[in-house]
């Protein structure tokens, strides 16, 4: 999506694209995809103000389809990531290969289009949706031009499947490359129907199909559950025996691979419905000059190059966390407690929940006031605007990044399966949320400050930043490469993801404070303190909870999967009473400044 194009009142703004994976329905959140909001809705400042206009109630209705469909999708996604890990184990070596194939395809589609889908053609296809012919002949050359480029590209990558994944992994033994190469080829023409589904989302976004789009991940996941459960049901859940890799069999490899396949085969086919019911003349098209692809190219080359940068950096880190399996192997135990590729991307999976609920929609909301103060030459209303993001944002950040903390072991164990070392396992992937919840307050902070270059029209410094910490990131990641055992690499990569968010936050601020002058970092930091004392205090109270419950004593809490979404209910709901009840006896303005939009859509509510 185009972070350099304000946008017009006449439609809701385009969802920032994100390919479904099969983990949730997103890229891998290694990966670095720009989280982009251009625009959004007026916020209802009052119960007494008059009734919306009917495109305004419209617009209302898309934005709830479409965060239904993100947010079904994400639950199923969760839901599949448990799934899988009952089916193949979380620290195993199998899910580690399995995993390096499956996300290989999207990091790879973001580093060769996804800018171009995203940034390059939007712009485009809102134009050419005002033609006589409401931009059908564009949209049919587009659509062929995607057609055959991402045709080729798949075509190329499947043949250099094997080449591939020795060149993205380290240390791997020959019996582990050959079983990463056979999932390659399954799972890399997934790189062609990611350009399929993403060039006809965007065309159905651009006539104001908005829902099909964010649903459409959800149907993949659908999918991906089902194939989940029937290779349960053919193969058996992974019980903790050793030998796993050795007895891995080419039908497992067809079901699970290919069934990751059908799922994102699917999700792009299932928009030519909508795309068909639109009334668009689609067909083959073949002229593709004077398209304007490389005007708006140039004009948004700074952010491709950023995307370049971001995700030529996670294909590097996740070569260097691809040591752990290797290491794990060589282990008599069969190494349970030694997380890696899996493991780091299943915590990062759900630790950035929060920040893409909150910190997304919270910006999404302010973006509109920030570009309209650029437009209207009035900077100084910009950092009002950013002070109130920031400290709306604290609330539900800050308390998730502890909750994460105090649950991190019974949410490990829930990700963790069901074989017979599901407790060691999930231990290992709860030492992976800690060290990644710690920087999630810094990485929304982040995302507002760059909200500001984006609405001035800046992609340049946010392409610089991007760059220096992925440099950073790098050197320090072969640094310690060097220095730390291979069990213990995704360690060290989850406490760098957290000190680079950190360094990007503090890099943003100076910036920003540089450009456009103070915009109450004072004010803003005492609401990240008062809201810590009182998250830490409900933290406090639930980690009370979490011992009655055995989370530090190996006892019920880690019993098994249900017990584990037990301790982490109960556990989480005391948690959030007691911070909301701080917050009210501490008169924490920001709380009602967060819970004022749902509170007056609850009729209850608002009337107390």
């Amino acid at each position: 999506m185009s972070t350099e194009r304000r946008p017009t009142p006449t439609r809701p703004p385009m969802p920032a694209y994100s390919p479904g994976t099969g983990r949730s329905g997103s890229a891998a959140t290694s990966s670095y995809v720009p989280e982009t909001a251009t625009g959004s809705l007026p916020v209802q400042e009052a119960p007494q103000a008059p009734a919306r206009p009917p495109e305004q109630r419209s617009h209302s209705k898309a934005y709830a389809l479409m965060a239904s469909g993100t947010m079904v999708s994400r639950v199923l996604g969760f839901v599949r990531t448990a799934m899988l890990a009952v089916a193949i184990g979380s620290t195993t070596t199998v899910a580690d290969i399995f995993e390096k194939a499956n996300v290989i395809p999207t990091i790879i589609f973001m580093l060769l289009a996804g800018g171009i889908f995203n940034v390059v053609l939007v712009p485009q296809l809102i134009k050419a949706s005002k033609a006589p012919d409401r931009g059908a002949d564009y949209t049919s050359r587009l659509i062929t031009l995607t057609v055959v480029v991402m045709a080729f590209f798949a075509l190329l990558l499947t043949l250099l499947a094997g080449p591939l994944i020795a060149a993205l992994t380290k240390d791997w033994t020959e019996p582990m490359l050959a079983l990463g190469t056979a999932f390659a080829y399954w799972c890399l023409p997934q790189v062609f129907f990611y350009g399929v589904y993403a060039v006809v989302g965007q065309v159905l976004n651009a006539h104001g199909h908005f829902g099909a789009y964010m649903w459409a991940p959800v149907v993949n996941n659908l999918v991906q559950l089902a194939v989940i459960g029937a290779y349960i049901a053919f193969f058996g859940a992974y019980n903790g025996s050793g030998g796993q890799l050795d007895s891995w069999t080419p039908q497992q490899t067809l079901l699970l691979a290919g069934g990751s396949t059908l799922g994102i085969v699917l999700q792009a086919l299932v928009l030519f419905l909508p795309l068909a019911r639109s009334g668009l003349a689609i067909r083959p098209r073949f002229g593709w000059r004077g398209m304007g692809l490389r005007h708006v190219g140039k004009i948004a080359a700074w952010t491709l190059a950023s995307m370049m940068v971001g995700n030529i950096a996670s294909l590097l880190y996740a070569r260097l966390v691809s040591t752990a399996a290797a290491a794990r192997a060589a282990l008599p135990d069969g190494g349970a407690s030694v997380p890696g590729e899996y493991a780091l991307n299943t915590s990062q999976l759900i630790t950035v929940l929060p920040h893409s609920i909150f910190a997304l929609s919270l910006a999404t909301v302010l973006f509109n006031d920030l570009s309209r103060a650029f437009a209207d030459g009035e900077r100084e209303k910009v950092a009002p605007v950013l002070s109130r993001g920031l400290r709306g944002t604290a609330i539900p950040v800050v308390f998730f990044s502890v909750g994460f903390i105090v649950l991190a072991g019974p949410i490990g164990r829930l990700f963790s399966g069901t074989s017979v070392d599901g407790a060691a396992a999930g231990a290992a992937i709860g030492q992976l949320v800690v060290l990644t919840a710690l920087g999630l307050p810094f990485k929304s902070i982040h995302f507002f400050l760059i909200r500001v270059f984006f609405a001035e029209e800046d992609t340049r410094t946010p392409m610089l930043i991007q760059s220096a910490i992925a440099g950073v990131g790098l050197v320090a990641a072969y640094s310690m490469a060097a220095t730390v055992p291979a069990t213990q690499i995704a360690v060290g990569m989850a406490l760098l993801y957290g000190v680079t968010n950190v360094l990007s936050a503090i890099i943003a601020h100076v910036l920003v404070v540089r450009r456009y002058g103070d915009y109450g970092t004072a004010q803003v930091a005492d609401t990240y303190i008062r809201v810590g004392w009182m998250a830490l205090l409900a933290g406090a109270v639930g980690a009370v909870v979490l011992w009655l419950m055995g989370g530090y004593t190996n006892g019920y809490a880690w019993g098994s999967l249900s017990s584990a979404l037990v301790t982490i209910a109960a556990v989480g709901t005391v948690m959030l009473v007691a911070y909301l009840l701080l917050l009210r006896a501490a008169r924490v303005s920001e709380l009602e400044e967060f819970l004022g939009p749902l509170t007056r859509r609850i009729p209850a509510l608002r009337r107390r």
